[in-house]
């Protein structure tokens, strides 16, 4: 009887893994992330940089574009390392409850982690408190990832 029992736990642990996990939401165009921007670049250069179809990865359902091989292959060994938080989509947006779309040139480094923001302005905005606003959209994300 106790064998059944821990077989049916087991089972439904298994069947509702499957059914309840989730995938990551990631800021696509036309299949390609973050418009197309080298994320490692960000940490490595300071700055957007475009990358090229000749050094591409797919990764969590999108193609990310790198700058060099170099870059690719820094980011093939840990992607989320250098991916954008919140799949990429606005974290200031995400800390007001919803996904925006992005601008390559408006990006913050916080704690080593990379947060994009949709624009120069959106990322004043996001600026002036960024803790609460990481806090706010760390605790909204989990939802908005789910949704499509």
């Amino acid at each position: 009887m106790k064998n059944k029992f821990s077989a049916m736990v087991f089972f439904f642990i298994l069947i509702s893994s499957g059914v309840f996990a989730q995938e990551k939401a990631i800021f696509v165009k036309n299949g390609i992330a973050i418009n197309g921007y080298d994320a490692v670049a960000y940490f490595t250069e300071s700055k957007a940089v475009e990358g090229k179809n000749d050094f591409s990865f797919e990764w969590n359902e999108a193609k990310w574009l790198f700058s060099s091989q170099a870059n690719l292959d820094v980011f093939k060994t840990n992607p989320t390392k250098y991916a954008p938080q919140y799949g990429g989509f606005c974290a200031y947006g995400v800390s007001e409850n919803h996904k925006s779309p992005t601008d390559p040139n408006a990006w913050t480094i916080v704690d080593d982690k990379l947060y994009l923001n949709y624009s120069k302005k959106v990322k004043e905005l996001w600026s002036k408190d960024i803790p609460s606003r990481i806090q706010k959209a760390n605790e909204l994300w989990p939802s908005l990832n789910k949704s499509n």
